[in-house]
């Protein structure tokens, strides 16, 4: 059995129930499984795609990223999802760091095609590339079967790149069984039926938007509506006149739609629950969703755990301010010490995570690997505790990460762009609290003797190399960055004198 047989089955029991619904179009059961086969068997035949060849797409969401991802798991294939707003050097990297076979894209992104290695195909989802194919041509016409044998849920299915602190994207590889194990997880969260109704605004590229409900909806039955893209308008106009049961809204979004103009009268009834997380969530955020009369549950996770690993539950005990929930059904959670020690209860430490939805590897990054699963544990980088009851709290991000808008910024690799400038001789990035973003990055430059660099120009430079997100909102320049006697810079303290600088009227 593979991942894809679950939606044999559902197509089977009930083949007329709507699976995905796009636009104005819905694709049945019977008609996502017809074309997940069709996809699986013009990849093998016409693409040469087998078990363990990878597979990159580059797109918006759309029910033939879904349909990849089904056709990956018959073929013992592996997705490689790309972040549609890394810049074109961040992509390349990805496609060949994974070594892609293929790459699947829409016409909206085809600028990475000129740089794109020799010999890679290319096709096309709305559009024929110059040298490939368009999806719906390479589909066309009768073949044998898809399957491919020795395909099972032990086969890689996903390699999802999360940003380096080393300042390179690593690929966190997950089985087909990660994903089936978090399909259960969510399933006891949400109190998931086939029944019922999921809106998917968050992006495919994260492991939040495709895992946290919108693959464990289609592998139960229930109906998936996908957002090309995230606005407030379209999502609160979805609800409404669409009806969905369940969402996921990272901090980011529940505060657009919160701030919405129609939030206030907006029809919020279909909904028995929001979930939310990707970072600690403001408690007024939460407070806003319940004042409606919809109960929000958070989730707790990484894209190294499928993400879900900790949540609170639908006809829980929601009543614990702040928790992030108990370790989910099917996985261990436990805070530990830097020995890796259990610690006791009510104690801080870095939480460790262990089951069958954590990552198997890193992709080609033996060293990273070793570091971060140890005696099967996933030590997650976190720092939190765990109350008697076995109720979570996140107090810390990972050390010196940035979540802006629900997109995390590693400083080492904003860092590392920042210092491939000739004028640059040292920086620091840091995150500083927005309103709107949650944070945003912030950089502290030392130019290198006798230049007189703008931080104009140095954005630029970034612009070229980073996705926007990630280029700093303010470039500083200073003579000096806090360090340790060892010479390393503090960020914790660069982040109290912006503070401080910022409460004096200082550097905005």
């Amino acid at each position: 059995m593979d991942l894809c047989s679950l939606i044999d089955r559902n197509a089977a029991f009930a083949p007329d129930k709507i699976a995905i619904a796009f636009e104005g179009e819905r694709l049945s059961y019977a008609a996502f499984a017809a074309r997940i086969e069709r996809t699986a068997m013009a990849l093998k035949q016409e693409l040469g795609v087998g078990r363990g060849d990878r597979v990159a797409i580059l797109s918006l969401n759309r029910p033939d990223y879904l349909v990849l991802l089904y056709a990956c798991a018959r073929l013992g294939a592996i997705l490689v999802p790309l972040n549609w707003r890394l810049a074109v050097a961040e992509q390349l990297f990805i496609l060949s760091d994974a070594g892609a076979k293929v790459l699947i894209l829409e016409q909206a992104f085809e600028g990475v095609l000129p740089e794109l290695t020799p010999g890679m195909a290319v096709i096309g989802l709305d559009f024929k590339p110059p040298h490939g194919a368009a999806f719906d041509d390479l589909l066309a016409g009768n073949r044998v079967s898809g399957r491919n044998p020795h395909t099972d849920l032990s086969c890689p299915l996903l390699i999802v790149y999360t940003s380096g602190t080393t300042g390179r994207p690593k690929g966190a590889v997950l089985r087909q069984e990660a994903l089936f194990w978090n399909g259960v997880m969510s399933q006891h969260m949400h109190n998931m039926t086939s029944d019922d109704h999921v809106l998917t605004v968050l992006p495919f590229f994260h492991v939040g938007g495709l895992n946290i409900q919108t693959t464990p909806a289609l592998q139960l039955g229930a109906t998936v509506t996908i957002h090309a893209r995230f606005t407030p308008d379209t999502a609160l106009a979805t609800i409404a006149q669409a009806r969905p049961t369940l969402t996921v809204m990272v901090p980011a979004i529940i505060q657009a739609v919160t701030e919405h103009p129609a939030w206030a009268s907006a029809d919020l009834s279909s909904l028995k629950a929001v979930a939310t997380g990707s970072t600690i969530v403001p408690p007024h955020l939460i407070d806003r969703v319940v004042a409606r009369g919809v109960p929000v549950l958070q989730v707790y996770g990484s894209t190294e755990t499928c993400p879900i690993a900790v949540y609170t539950r639908l006809g829980g005990d929601l009543s614990r301010a702040g928790s992030t929930g108990l370790a989910g059904l099917c996985c261990e959670a436990k805070v530990i010490d830097q020995g890796g020690r259990e610690v006791p209860a009510g104690m801080p430490g870095e939480i460790a995570v262990r089951g069958p939805n954590v990552i198997s590897e890193y992709w080609g990054n033996a060293d990273a690997t070793r570091d971060a699963l140890q005696d099967g544990w996933y030590r997650t980088g976190d720092i939190g505790l765990c109350d008697a009851d076995g109720y979570f709290w996140v107090r810390d991000r990972k050390k010196n990460m940035i979540i802006s808008g629900g997109e995390n910024i590693y400083p080492a690799e904003v860092e590392r762009v920042l210092l491939e400038h000739p004028d640059v001789s040292e920086c620091a990035v840091i995150g500083r609290p927005d309103q709107r973003w949650d944070e945003v990055p912030i950089a502290y430059v030392i130019r290198r003797s006798g230049c007189r660099l703008e931080a104009d120009e140095l954005k630029g430079h970034l612009q070229a190399e980073l996705a926007r997100y990630k280029v700093p909102r303010d470039i500083i320049f200073v003579t000096d960055l806090p360090r340790t006697a060892l010479g390393k810079v503090q960020h914790f303290l660069l982040k109290q004198l912006d503070a401080q600088s910022r409460a004096q009227g200082g550097a905005s």
